[in-house]
C-alpha cells in the first residue's frame, strides 16, 4: 500500500515538474545575411528532466488548426535547411543558398512525451537577407567614393574585396573606395562573404563647366560673336543649354555647345550662361559677361579723340544708345564737349 502511494506521489511530482523550466534562447535575435550564402541561427532550449523530447524543429508559419509548419516538410526549404542541434539542449539551425524571400522571423519548437509538454520559444531570430551594390558617392574634389552597400548591417565583422574590371584592387579591405579619376569603360564591384555585387560603370556629372568667347577683346556692334561651352566629364553629354540673364529673368538662346550671335547689337551685351546635361545631371557655368561697344565710338576711338574721363565715355555711349554717334565724334574731336 506504501508503494502504491509512493508511485502515485512520484508520477505527480514529474508531472508537475514537467511543465515546468521551459525556455528558448536565441543568439542572436536579430541577423542580416547575404544573398547566396549560408546563415546558422544558434540557440539552447531547456526542460524539466523528467521530460523526454520527441520532436524538434523550426516554423515562420503558425497555420490554425494544424499548428506550426515544420520548415524542413516546406518545399521552399527542404533541400536548403539542416538542424545541426540535438535532443538535449542545441537547436541550430541552418538555412543554405539564402534567397531575399528567406527573410523573416524563424522560431524553434520541440515536443516531448508529456501531454503538455510542448514549448516554442519567443522571441525567435528576425532574418534579413540582402544582397550587394556598389553605391556612388560624389566628392567636391575630382574623386568619387564607392561604398559596398547592403539594406542591412551585416552581421559578424566582413572584409570586403574590391574589383576594377575584373582585376582585384589591390589593399583596398573596406566598405569604401577612394576613386580619383576613371574611364566610362571601367568597371567597379565589391565582394564579400563569397557573395559579389553587379559591376557598376562609375559616372560623373559635367565638372568645371566654363564659356569662352572668339573673337578674343572688343566687341563692337554688327560684328559676328561665338560662344563655346566646355566641362570636363567621363560621361557623353546628353544636352547644351544656352541661357541669357536679363535683370532676374532668364531666356534660352541656344542648344548647341557653340552659340553664334552675327550681326551683334547692344541688346545682345549681358550675362551668358552654359548649361551642360549627361546621364546624370545637368550643370551650369558661371556668368560669362558681354560687352557690347558702339559701331562709331569705343575704348580706342575715345583714346583718338583724347576723350579720357569716365564722364566722357557715359555720354558717348548715351549718345550711342540715341542714334547721335557721329555728332558725338565731331563734338569729341572739336573740344567742345568737357
Amino acid at each position: 500500500m506504501l508503494l502504491k502511494i509512493l508511485l502515485v506521489i512520484v508520477l505527480s511530482v514529474s508531472g508537475v515538474l514537467c511543465q515546468w523550466e521551459w525556455g528558448v534562447t536565441y543568439t542572436p535575435e536579430r541577423i542580416c545575411a547575404l544573398k547566396g550564402s549560408s546563415v546558422d541561427m544558434r540557440c539552447t532550449y531547456s526542460y524539466p528532466p523528467y521530460c523526454t523530447v520527441q520532436k524538434t524543429f523550426w516554423f515562420i508559419h503558425w497555420n490554425e488548426p494544424q499548428g506550426p509548419e515544420d520548415l524542413s516538410q516546406d518545399s521552399e526549404y527542404t533541400h536548403r535547411v539542416e538542424y545541426l542541434g540535438n535532443q538535449n539542449s542545441d537547436c541550430t539551425f541552418r538555412i543554405n543558398q539564402l534567397k531575399e524571400s528567406d527573410s523573416a522571423i524563424y522560431r524553434f519548437r520541440f515536443l516531448t512525451d508529456s501531454q503538455h509538454g510542448k514549448y516554442f520559444g519567443q522571441p525567435g531570430v528576425s532574418l534579413t537577407v540582402t544582397g550587394l551594390q556598389v553605391k556612388v558617392t560624389e566628392n567636391e574634389a575630382q574623386s568619387v567614393t564607392l561604398t559596398c552597400s547592403s539594406t542591412c548591417t551585416l552581421s559578424g565583422s566582413s572584409t570586403f574585396t574590391w574589383y576594377k574590371n575584373g582585376e582585384v584592387v589591390p589593399y583596398e579591405y573596406k566598405y569604401s573606395l577612394n576613386v580619383a579619376s576613371t574611364d566610362d569603360t571601367d568597371l567597379y564591384s565589391c565582394a564579400t562573404g563569397g557573395v559579389t555585387s553587379p559591376a557598376v560603370n562609375v559616372k560623373y556629372p559635367p565638372k568645371s563647366v566654363s564659356v569662352s568667347v572668339s573673337p578674343s577683346g572688343e566687341i563692337v556692334e554688327g560684328s559676328s560673336v561665338t560662344l563655346t561651352c566646355s566641362s570636363d566629364t567621363n560621361t557623353p553629354v546628353q544636352k547644351y543649354t544656352w541661357l541669357k540673364k536679363t535683370g532676374s529673368v532668364f531666356s534660352r538662346r541656344g542648344s548647341e555647345r557653340s552659340y553664334i550671335i552675327k550681326n551683334i547689337t547692344l541688346q545682345d551685351a549681358g550675362e551668358y550662361y552654359c548649361v551642360v546635361e549627361n546621364a546624370i545631371r545637368a550643370e551650369r557655368s558661371p556668368p560669362k559677361h558681354l560687352d557690347v561697344q558702339c559701331e562709331y565710338i569705343s575704348a580706342s576711338q575715345l583714346q583718338t579723340h583724347r576723350a579720357e574721363s569716365q564722364y566722357l565715355l557715359s555720354i558717348f555711349r548715351k549718345l550711342c544708345n540715341r542714334k547721335t554717334l557721329s555728332k558725338a565724334v565731331t563734338l569729341a574731336s572739336e573740344g567742345r564737349i568737357l
